[in-house]
């Protein structure tokens, strides 16, 4: 059943040149082609549905480096007769399937020969994938068999996306394998159609490597040929360093273009100069592109950090948030005599000295939550200011008892500064009354059966909640000088990072196997103060999240200060550091 791995071609172009590390400045981004295995398949069948499994024949070969490493032919017994078309189509009848294993059996043997759940993790390829991958699935879904999920490659697609129209007529698998010269044409028989298939696999994977495709990732996203002038601008990657960090792209009038980050600079960047990068924006990016400078981050959090602030900063033109800046909507109070509700947008914390509720997740969620402030307090809700001079007359809520109208003069203003002291208490965070207030309210419009205004009372009730509990936390972790927290990383050492005020202050590395202590009090002494600079509040939430994570330990905290994360992890500082 199984053929002796016999070659019946040789490596392509495009192979040995990833091989003999010929010129290719791109062959380390991603899985090089040159170390991907691929199993390409062919299935015949007794016609019928996918569901049917009414598979008679499977033929593969498997490749890699542009080698043939193995080849599988079976045929199956499809529990069905072979219609007469289909014999003449194929030559296969029910002769040569009488004695053969039965679907399943059959099946199990293929995915033993393809292996696709080793650590190889080979990608399977067929011509007009749907039809062999659907009844390869439904073979496995009827007969219990666990389907593995491999990456799929179908070269129909392939050859849609690379091939022009003035050089095939079509994309059949016999046009194509003419095209590309294929040893072994097509003969509607799984082996070899399979071959077929393999030669024409080799050729679209050619005709993309002469236009800077060496990587599954840009196989699997091609999507058109890069222009000339984007693939001249690779150059731009010279000297970046391979390690994690933020790069910005800038124009010829040193105007920032872009901002990103990764775990490998020079990869990422030369990504951009590939046929894999499909975005238009980035295209028109790239033509504009004439320098590229890169910071080098210790961490990915650092990376992640440093990008929000660069593109806060430098507002660059192709980033999106540059475009639509991350403005978060607080609930606060204005700043008059007698004051009122107020939302406002901005994307740093609000001052210390201004109580504010949030940040809320949209505007509709602050609407929300000033609505039910107004039902808790007696907070006037007219849009005038109030001045000695102002002549308002009351409106409906004055007659309705709901507020003392503060726009009268006399005796009827006595009282307002204790409905402000109750509201800044409520944004400062006991809202444990408000709720109170709410649920009574909920539970007596259930009773009258007014269930939709039940509904939004409790909608408005828990929008004020969540805009509490995150301010809250905000606020608790921003009144804090200094916070060392750290996560041990895939190789074994040590990510600490030092949080100041909310903000991130600093990163260093403990290697695996070293004392993080030494690092640790490194780390303290290179701290700079940023006392009195904005805070992002996408920075806070980044930071709180990464506390928060489940894995992260929190080793210091500035004396007299105490904070804990609902599901932090945390350990005493000497259980990291030692005593």
């Amino acid at each position: 059943m199984f053929a002796d791995k016999v070659p019946i071609m040789s490596p392509s172009p495009a192979f040995e040149s990833q091989s003999n590390g010929a010129a290719l400045t791109i062959s380390d981004i991603g899985k090089p082609l040159a170390h991907t295995t691929f199993v390409i398949v062919d299935l015949e069948t007794a016609g019928g549905k996918p569901v049917d499994a009414g598979i008679t024949e499977i033929g593969a070969v498997k490749v890699r480096g542009g080698e043939v490493i193995g080849e599988f032919r079976t045929f199956c017994s499809p529990g069905v007769p072979i219609p007469a078309f289909i014999s003449v189509l194929t030559g296969i009848t029910d002769h040569h399937v009488a004695d053969a294993p039965n679907v399943a059996s059959a099946v199990r043997e293929f995915l033993a020969f393809a292996n696709f759940e080793s650590g190889d993790q080979p990608v399977l390829v067929a011509h007009n994938a749907p039809f062999d991958v659907g009844f390869l699935k439904s073979a496995c879904a009827k007969f219990d068999i666990e389907w593995p999920k491999p990456p799929v490659l179908d070269t129909v697609i392939l050859a849609r996306k690379i091939l022009r129209k003035d050089e095939v007529r079509n994309r059949k698998l016999s046009t194509l394998a003419q095209f590309f010269r294929a040893p072994v044409s097509p003969t509607h028989r799984a082996l070899d159609d399979a071959r077929a298939t393999t030669s024409v696999l080799h050729g679209l994977i050619e005709r993309v490597g002469n236009l800077g495709v060496h990587d599954l990732e840009g196989l699997q996203t091609y999507n058109g040929p890069a222009t000339e002038k984007r693939r001249r601008k690779r150059y731009l990657a010279d000297g970046l360093p391979e390690l994690p960090g933020v790069y910005i792209f800038y124009d010829g009038n040193n105007r920032p273009l872009y901002v990103g980050t990764s775990t490998n600079i020079r990869k990422r960047v030369m990504s951009y100069f590939t046929a894999a990068e499909t975005r238009s924006r980035m295209t028109s990016m790239i033509e504009l592109a004439q320098r590229v400078d890169a910071h080098v981050c210790s961490t990915k959090l650092e990376a992640a950090i440093r990008e929000l602030r660069m593109i806060n900063e430098l507002r660059p033109t192709y980033n999106f948030r540059s475009r639509n800046p991350e403005k978060t909507t607080w609930l606060t109070m204005t700043n008059e005599k007698f004051p009122r509700l107020s939302l406002s947008r901005q994307s740093h914390l609000p001052d210390s000295e201004r109580i504010a509720v949030g940040p809320f997740r949209n505007g509709s969620s602050a609407e929300l939550a000033m609505h039910a402030m107004h039902q808790a307090t007696d907070l006037r809700q007219c849009k005038e200011r109030i001045t000695s001079k102002s002549s308002i007359s009351p409106c409906v809520l004055f007659e309705m008892k709901r507020c003392i109208a503060p726009c009268l003069t006399g005796a009827e203003t006595v009282g307002y500064e204790d409905i402000v002291l109750e509201a800044s208490s409520i944004l400062n965070g006991n809202s444990s009354e408000v709720s109170r207030k709410l649920m009574e309210k909920i539970v007596t419009l259930v009773k009258e059966e007014k269930f939709e205004d039940a509904a939004l009372v409790r909608d408005r009730m828990h929008a004020l909640e969540d805009g509490v509990h995150r301010s809250s936390r905000l606020r608790e972790i921003t009144s804090i000088p200094l916070v060392i927290a750290a996560q041990a990383n895939a190789l074994g050492g040590w990510e600490i990072h030092a949080i100041s005020h909310g903000r991130f202050a600093g990163a260093i590395v403990a290697p695996p196997g070293q004392d993080p202590k030494p690092y640790l009090l490194k780390l303290k002494g290179s701290l700079a103060s940023d006392v009195g600079l904005p805070t992002l509040v996408s920075e806070v939430e980044l930071i709180l999240k990464w506390l928060g994570d489940g894995v992260t330990r929190l080793v210091e905290i500035t004396d007299g200060h105490t904070w804990a994360h609902p599901i932090a992890a945390r350990v005493r500082a000497n259980e990291l550091v030692g005593s």
